[in-house]
């Protein structure tokens, strides 16, 4: 099928089987900021936005990639921090020579044995973040500040040994916000839109490197973050995408926003500027898309239902998605966390985009690798709950127990996977349907487990005593 520039044409497009079936992905951010690697602990970027809007984010900002931004800001813990690191005469770009140097040793054979050990089906690496550094050799040079980019090309490495593994690869690119075409710091969300580049040199520019990842490494993933500029034709963009990589999808956060240049325009943008803070702090932060997109990106966030629009949470192991020195073990989620956000976002029609955030020397750190293995081997065992699966006609149940579950299911199997607390010997579901000749089984644990019908529901009697494994899941099988 040959996709036209229209929105009508493009909403033709179908979401792949390949990325309803993968559900779990791993984010890479890497770059100048993993050398400071620095900003302040504490609370996600959610609660924060829900606290005090997006001046309260911007203050506090705990996304240690974001620390070109934060160290401009006097409020921010980061602009104390790099003077006393660095002196006030170091600038951001300083990192750049220094990141190369450590970056000489990293891996990519490496990073993606981590990444297909740990059970994802697909990788989504950033290839350029708002500090505008690519990591790779671009023939687009940027026009304000030469070299600015890697000489090695750690992004075409890292496709070809992740494509080796039988895994899908994508590609973040940071749209329209680029630090070095403007350097004004963002501090609440006014100045997050103004700062917004929409020169037609930064559309050539942005547009020019899309381009060359799609014709260069034939990206399965369009990954665009913020927004665009409004001057870009996009939907000629994504045409041309479709065109080329026939089952590539296109993420959600390439909104065009125009800001008005006259005294009344701006006035009425900061009036819709404060309706949607008081949204976002009731809410917290997830902006409508206006765009062409194949699935929705929330992040540090999940929905509370199926969804019926493909969907893709992201977040950090810990609270910040590059590599923050400040967190510890103790910031880092567990496997068994990552086991129930995994499972709760399976049930509801959405997958996992789990980040690792190396230092700058190309390591994954052993505490966000640790998490990530126990991961892979839960998916070794139970990973035909997850792959492959559909929403079931509800996402969760409460046992008579008190146990918590979350629901997939394929053509003839619902998997029922119990999340809190640990199951002891029996697992009564109420408002399940099973009947006569149905089965059941433990996964991993054949002849196990055994069920018979109640009132409107099943009990499942366990042989077996799981009150120490991490989600474990049964499988319903229906007799015909």
């Amino acid at each position: 099928m040959t996709f036209a520039p229209t929105l009508e044409s493009l909403a033709t497009h179908e979401v792949p089987a390949w990325f309803h079936d993968a559900k779990f992905g791993i984010f890479i951010h890497w770059g100048l900021y993993s050398v400071p690697a620095w900003a302040p602990v504490g609370a996600d970027i959610q609660e924060l936005i829900k606290k005090g809007g997006m001046e309260a984010l911007m203050r506090n900002n705990p996304y240690a990639e974001w620390y070109m931004n934060s160290m401009k800001i006097p409020e921010h813990p980061t602009y104390k921090h790099h003077r006393t690191s660095y002196g006030s005469k170091f600038s951001y770009f300083d990192f750049q020579p220094i990141f190369e140097e450590a970056a000489a040793g990293m891996d990519p054979a490496a990073w993606a044995d981590t990444f297909s050990a740990a059970g994802a089906k697909y990788v989504v690496m950033v290839t350029k973040h708002h500090d505008g550094y690519t990591l790779w050799p671009t023939k687009k040079d940027n026009p304000v500040r030469e070299n600015y980019f890697s000489k090695r090309d750690f992004v075409g490495e890292l496709t070809t040994e992740v494509r080796k593994r039988g895994l899908k690869m994508g590609h973040y690119y940071s749209g329209v916000l680029d630090w070095t075409f403007n350097t004004d710091p963002i501090t609440d969300f006014f100045s997050f839109l103004s700062n917004q580049r929409q020169s037609e040199a930064y559309i050539e520019y942005a547009t020019a490197h899309w381009y060359e990842i799609i014709e260069r490494f034939e990206t399965d993933i369009l990954w665009n973050d913020i927004g665009y500029p409004a001057g870009c034709d996009v939907n000629r963009l994504f045409a041309d995408y479709y065109n080329t990589v026939e089952d590539g999808v296109i993420n959600d956060r390439w909104t065009q926003t125009k800001i008005p240049g006259n005294p009344l325009g701006r006035l009425l943008m900061k009036a819709a500027v404060a309706r949607m803070t008081r949204k976002m702090k009731k809410e917290g932060l997830e902006l409508e898309p206006k765009c062409h997109y194949d699935f929705r990106t929330p992040e540090y966030k999940t929905y509370p239902d199926v969804r019926p629009e493909k969907w893709e949470t992201c977040r950090g192991i810990g609270n910040s998605f590059g590599y923050n020195q400040l967190e510890g073990k103790d910031r880092m989620m567990t496997g068994a966390e990552i086991i129930v956000s995994l499972v709760d976002t399976v049930s509801k029609n959405g997958n996992l985009l789990l980040n690792v955030g190396p230092t700058a020397d190309g390591t994954i750190p052993e505490m966000q690798k640790k998490p990530l293995m126990e991961l892979g081997a839960w998916l070794k065992k139970n990973g035909e709950a997850i792959y492959g699966t559909r929403p079931w006609t509800r996402p969760d149940a409460r046992t008579l127990e008190g146990n918590d579950i979350r629901f997939t299911r394929t053509e003839r199997a619902v998997y029922a996977t119990v999340i809190d607390p640990a199951p002891r010997s029996t697992i009564s579901i109420p408002d399940f349907p099973f009947a006569a000749g149905d089965s059941v089984e433990l996964l991993g644990e054949p002849g196990t487990a055994a069920a018979e019908p109640i009132d409107r529901g099943v009990r499942v009697t366990l042989k077996t005593d799981v009150s120490k494994t991490v989600a474990p899941v049964l499988r319903f099988t229906r007799a015909s």
